[in-house]
């Protein structure tokens, strides 16, 4: 019976959001950063950025005239109660490591830059590296908001693992983690919390009526992009800012070309005209995957010509399997980037060349780059 209540659940959401028109597009873009652990001394890691060079990125978007936004007036402007500048930004600090407070919060309050501290609550005053309650509390004097995340910050995988036990045990974990970190947050601070943001970006559509039972209003991926008016709130798009790729910044603050509109996932998942693998859209966990494409139908294919060129990467040394009529390339070093692009060209045998190239992006699972190592 509880199966069939929170299938009704899902399909009433789905319903609602149909007869819903979605809010009117006001060119609004903002770019949601995400941020993790601080360090001036320790090496930069995915999670951990230099302390300096976030200074430099807070100095960037003031340079640039990028405002930022609080989560308030952000949810507002959802709602459709408050207008934005045309392009803005918003801070968001994951986990509740104790740098956030020690050499991040000096820079923020210097700037007068509002943040939101997402967090999860196995980790609050945990000791060691973790933030204590205090330190929320001053730092929520200072322009800090909180929302959650999760209790036990569950690697996707293992939130695969409670979903495969079956429905009804899926639902008590989810409970907890969605419903039970809600609770503690806003009992210890005071603060009515209402987004989220799904540890390591993983979610499922059971989640999705939970968080709207639970009152969450906004939730937050690891998959870049910027939020429009009408962005899903379910899934909203965030650039995960890491020490070691310092271009996702970059990408962040760009406010022109492809990357005004946010990623595309339409786009993202558009078939190709020859089966490829990883497929478009997909989401792998593999960070070296073999990618290939299979070009049985393609005519008078003169396979000396084949090219593979891949994002980050380049022209790589794809080969060509005869008997399986495949080009592909097993990635030898792992990939870092939220998602991949792939481009493999070539000739037919009278020299010609498609009109267009054969392109695709696939997604990875952020599992691997996106979780915090404990020091």
């Amino acid at each position: 019976m509880r199966l069939l209540a929170r299938l009704a659940t899902l399909l009433s959401i789905t319903f609602a959001a149909a007869e819903t028109p979605a809010p009117a597009d006001d060119g609004v873009r903002v770019a949601v950063l995400g941020y993790h652990d601080f360090s001036e001394t320790d090496p930069e890691t995915e999670m951990k950025i230099r302390t300096a060079k976030f200074r430099k990125q807070m100095e960037t978007l003031r340079e640039l005239g990028i405002p930022v936004v609080s989560m308030a007036d952000f949810q507002a402007w959802k709602r459709g109660d408050k207008d934005l500048p045309k392009q803005c930004a918003v801070i968001t600090i994951d986990d509740g490591w104790k740098a956030v407070y020690t050499d991040a919060f000096p820079i923020l309050k210097e700037f007068g830059y509002p943040f939101t501290l997402f967090l999860y609550k196995n980790y609050i005053d945990g000791g060691g590296k973790a933030l204590t309650s205090d330190m929320v509390r001053e730092m929520m004097k200072h322009g800090a908001t909180i929302g959650s995340h999760s209790v036990s910050h569950p690697y996707p995988a293992t939130v695969k693992k409670h979903r495969r036990e079956g429905p009804d045990a899926y639902d008590r974990f989810l409970r907890t983690e969605l419903g039970e970190s809600k609770r503690f947050l806003e009992s210890r601070f005071g603060e009515t919390v209402t987004t989220y943001a799904y540890p390591g970006g993983f979610h499922t559509a059971e989640m999705f009526p939970l968080a709207d039972e639970f009152g969450y209003h906004q939730l937050f991926t690891v998959l870049p992009g910027k939020v429009s008016r009408s962005s899903d709130d379910l899934t909203l798009p965030r650039y995960v800012i890491l020490g070691t790729h310092d271009h996702i910044f970059d990408l962040a603050v760009r406010f022109t070309g492809p990357a005004a509109g946010g990623t595309d996932i339409a786009t993202i998942s558009k078939p190709t005209p020859f089966p490829v693998t990883p497929e478009p859209g997909s989401i792998t966990g593999n960070r070296t995957p073999l990618i290939a494409a299979k070009l049985t139908d393609v005519p008078s294919l003169d396979p000396d010509t084949l090219t593979m060129h891949i994002a980050g990467f380049g022209k790589v040394p794809a080969t060509w399997d005869a008997d399986e009529k495949s080009f592909q390339w097993q990635v030898n070093r792992r990939l870092r980037t939220p998602t991949c692009r792939v481009e493999v060209s070539w000739k037919d045998e009278s020299g010609k060349s498609p009109e267009t190239p054969l392109r695709w992006t696939f997604r990875l699972d952020p599992e691997e780059a996106y979780m915090p190592q404990e020091n």
